[in-house]
């Protein structure tokens, strides 16, 4: 049988087929963050494609979160590389490190910094985000960066190495990125100020007891915490660098050797604005991941829905909704047309020694969600609590936050989709606890409070 295929050429032609990758649809992605990357992977999972990952960043994938555990000592950047680098090539994905000036969709055509081109048939913009600025003077100086790329960590490197080089850090915007930041600096034993124009830290996201207790976690680090502060400008030294920065409602000139810019990210969209492709505060994308052009499609933190995905923001900088954006339009691209569905909004963090869990919705009060009723437990130690959102009216549990306190994603998952009252989720709470053997519980007591509270209506 073999001889008869050799004869006549079937098998020759399957083989030069094969060796003919240009034959095959080229996908190209802008971005090797989480969500390019998920979309490539799974595209070569799913087909013979042509895929090219372009980035200005890295030459290859490294986990973003992990940047504060390389300046920390706990890790070398070569522990944050999920895969080794001959992955790439096995998996027949190109690699090309440019920065993308242009998108020509009319032409199907990218144009790089270095003035070269590349020709694509479907396009992934999976582009990120940049840390916020805002038109301060002296944000551009040596010395101030974010804390958000590579670039950004090496910039650390060179300007907080130590605290002789460093004699004091300022971090402007209170959020995640800013106390991981403090938390960096912090380990290396260099004084940090750090402004935060709310009252209370990130009291926009978390109830008041929350946010209190973490306000006091940070004093408590020795971190110089300001609140209710804001930037007025930097002031630079003779040779261009940081040297101080000016607090408006004091007039205080506060010296330091770097400022951290970490109020919020924005995505990198400046290089899209001439494109035809729609813009908001990101790409315009349907349910899909679609843009308005054909061909084109965003995923990731630059990715803002045309219309919200029940009460979840238009954009979010989450590492996994950014993973199963990447899911999702890699089945699409191989002819599986489906919508992005990201399910119930769940997170965590750490705030410094603290972990925090959140699943589903609970709301500041500074939200003004008159729906919600919170019941808030903080335990003695002012290290742990929880608080529990429930629908005023009908005892259906809408969410719950934890601190100090690690429980199971998979429990609050199913329980939101099965819509039960905050009465039962309190009376199984012990069943989602996931701390470590030996560790103390403490849903008896919580219990115990919510029960004396005796304010929320039985479903």
């Amino acid at each position: 049988m073999y001889n008869v295929f050799q004869k006549t050429g079937i098998s020759c032609l399957c083989e030069n087929l094969k060796q003919q990758p240009s034959m095959e649809e080229h996908i190209v992605i802008i971005g090797n963050g989480i969500s390019g990357v998920t979309t490539a992977r799974h595209i070569r999972k799913l087909s013979n494609k042509r895929i090219t990952i372009i980035s200005a960043e890295t030459d290859h994938f490294f986990s973003r979160t992990a940047l504060m555990y390389i300046y920390m000592g706990h890790m070398k950047f070569e522990h944050t590389k999920p895969y080794e680098d001959y992955f790439w090539k096995k998996n027949r994905i190109d690699l090309k490190n440019a920065f993308v000036e242009n998108v020509d969709h009319a032409n199907k055509n990218l144009q790089f910094a270095d003035g070269s081109t590349m020709a694509y048939d479907k396009l992934v913009l999976a582009v990120g985000s940049k840390p916020n600025k805002f038109g301060w003077p002296g944000q551009d100086l040596k010395g101030v960066r974010g804390m958000y790329s590579k670039q950004d960590l090496d910039a650390l490197e060179e300007y907080a190495p130590n605290n002789e080089v460093c004699k004091r850090a300022v971090i402007v915007g209170g959020g995640l990125i800013g106390i991981e930041l403090a938390e960096m600096l912090n380990s290396r034993n260099i004084p940090v100020t750090f402004l935060v124009r709310e009252e209370s830290f990130w009291n926009g996201v978390l109830p008041a007891g929350e946010s209190a207790m973490i306000n006091r976690h940070i004093l408590n680090h020795h971190i110089d915490l300001r609140l209710s502060t804001n930037l007025k400008e930097i002031i630079a030294d003779e040779n261009g660098r940081a040297r101080a920065v000016v607090i408006p409602e004091t007039g205080e000139e506060l010296a330091c050797d770097f400022v951290g810019l970490t109020a919020g990210v924005s995505p990198n969209i400046d290089f899209l604005k001439d494109s035809g492709i729609e813009l908001g505060r990101g790409i315009k994308v349907n349910r899909y991941l679609e843009t308005n052009i054909p061909d084109i499609y965003a995923v990731g933190d630059c990715a803002e829905q045309h219309e919200g995905i029940g009460m979840r923001r238009p954009i979010e900088a989450v590492w996994y909704t950014g993973r199963m954006m990447g899911e999702t339009v890699a089945q699409t691209l191989c002819g599986n047309r489906i919508e992005y569905k990201p399910g119930h909004w769940f997170n965590s963090a750490k705030f410094l020694d603290i972990e925090y869990q959140t699943y589903g919705w609970v709301f500041s009060e500074r939200s003004n969600m008159e729906h919600q009723q919170l019941f808030h437990w903080k335990h003695e130690d002012d290290t742990k609590c929880i608080t529990v959102a429930t629908e005023v009216g009908t005892g259906k549990f809408l969410g719950i936050n934890t601190f100090g306190i690690r429980m199971r994603h998979e429990v609050f998952d199913r329980w939101l989709t099965e819509e039960r009252s905050s009465d039962y989720v309190m009376e199984n709470l012990a069943t989602a606890n996931f701390d470590p053997e030996f560790y103390k519980h403490f849903e008896k007591e919580i219990l115990s409070a919510y029960k004396s509270e005796n304010t929320f209506a039985k479903a």
